[in-house]
């Protein structure tokens, strides 16, 4: 299992996962769902499990549900697989 902090942008122009910043270890990631109701945390475990090629269940928000700066838990991969699998674009 690996924990990873995402510094969340909603209401972008697209959804994408951006650089990985190793100075603040934070991955920072944009989606276009508004930040109401959970949508925008919904659209972020959408878009990481693509990204990550791991499934949507995999993927806990652990802490920061109404904040942009989230700690997020991938269940299945070492902290070096998510490395890996971060910096392969």
């Amino acid at each position: 299992m690996a924990r990873l902090t995402v510094r969340l942008t909603p209401r972008a122009s697209r959804d994408e996962v951006g650089d990985f910043e190793a100075a603040t270890a934070t991955l920072r990631v944009r989606v276009t769902a508004p930040p109401v109701d959970g949508r925008a945390n919904e659209a972020l475990v959408r878009l990481l499990a693509r990204h990550l090629r791991v499934p949507r269940g995999a993927i806990t928000l652990v802490s920061g549900a109404t904040a942009r700066t989230k700690l997020v838990e991938v269940e299945g991969l070492e902290p070096a697989d998510l490395a890996a699998r971060l910096s392969r674009d």
